[in-house]
């Protein structure tokens, strides 16, 4: 198969699974994007939003549509590690003997949804690291590797901060990409409700399989980065760290903490994975600035005087953005 038909034929499939998944959830087609782009880039992503815009019901529609193993994970403070991850229970056999047996935990799913992951203990939320890095569990002496393709999507709310704990740095860092799911618009709450009303459910075809999955991650991964492209991404990550010889001047303001090498890596990572749905084999300028939000912005940690501008991390981005892209044009 050529590559003309490698990308023209990866990009159909794609395009029929976002229609198949648009039978049941209503817009939101930037948390949908980066959904798809998360999991074809092999990576996690949190999404944060108020109650009620259908997070849950994206990742098990996207389950359906992929033909994927999912579990729900509803975090909370008594939540503890072995929920997560399994544990160790003594079992009998015929003749009476005792025996461990590791009972795996809801983690050993293809996707995971982490329900409002900054509800649990910090103890608990660092249960997922190891899973979300290394795609591994370890139990005692014994390390149990997780299925391909892995993906955790979590879920956070920004309305009701009493009883919970932030998410460390270290555990933002490995999400690939967050999220913020805003409200329907007007024609799209108008169209849910005619849905809700209908008598009949929209039934959901199987698009893809794990294979297919896989195959098409392959496929993401051949896609072209030229060297000014990749200069580009280490320029827009470079300008976000203060205190270096290519900060921006806003990142000097504004910036307690900039962007890790991570987030170089997830800018080209995604980048490539919305090129091919946008139809291309090779990655653009305007594909890295339109992912570059969502994988940075849970990545810097603005200042007090940030805050005390009623700056956030996203008016930060926004001029550094504009401004390395100005430059990239000269």
């Amino acid at each position: 198969m050529s590559i003309d038909q490698k990308v023209e034929s990866s990009t159909a499939l794609l395009d029929r699974v976002r229609k198949e998944i648009g039978k049941i959830i209503v817009g939101q087609q930037d948390a949908v994007d980066g959904v798809l782009i998360c999991m074809l880039a092999g990576g996690h992503v949190l999404l944060e939003g108020v109650p009620g815009l259908g997070k849950t019901t994206l990742l098990r529609t996207l389950a359906r549509v992929l033909h994927l193993r999912y579990s729900r994970i509803q975090f909370t403070p008594d939540l503890m590690p072995a929920d997560i991850v399994g544990s160790m229970i003594m079992e009998s056999d015929e003749r009476g003997s005792k025996m461990l047996r590791f009972q795996p935990g809801p983690i050993f799913s293809n996707l995971v949804l982490a329900d409002e992951i900054n509800r649990a203990t910090p103890k608990t939320q660092s249960a997922l690291l190891e899973a979300m890095q290394e795609r591994t569990v370890t139990s005692g002496t014994t390390t149990h590797v997780l299925e391909a393709p892995f993906l955790v999507m979590a879920t956070q709310n920004p309305i009701e901060m009493e009883g919970t704990y932030p998410l460390p740095e270290a555990q933002l860092d490995r999400f690939l990409m967050k999220i913020l799911v805003s409200y329907p618009s007007r024609t799209d709450l108008s169209q849910i409700l005619d849905r809700t009303i209908q008598r009949d459910e929209a039934e959901l075809g199987q698009i893809m399989d794990r294979e297919e999955i896989l195959e098409l991650r392959q496929v993401c991964r051949s896609v072209l980065v030229a060297q000014h492209v990749q200069d580009y991404a280490v320029d827009l990550v470079m300008a976000t760290q203060p205190g270096t010889p290519h900060a921006h001047e806003i990142a000097n303001k504004y910036i307690r903490y900039g962007s890790s090498p991570r987030g170089a890596q997830a800018l080209l990572e995604c980048g490539r994975v919305l090129a091919l749905m946008r139809g291309r084999f090779q990655l653009s300028l305007d594909d890295i600035r339109q992912v570059a939000p969502s994988v940075l912005r849970h990545r810097i940690i603005v200042n007090f005087d940030a805050h005390a501008d009623a700056q956030t991390a996203d008016t930060v981005l926004e001029k550094i953005i504009a401004s390395v892209s100005s430059a990239a044009k000269r």
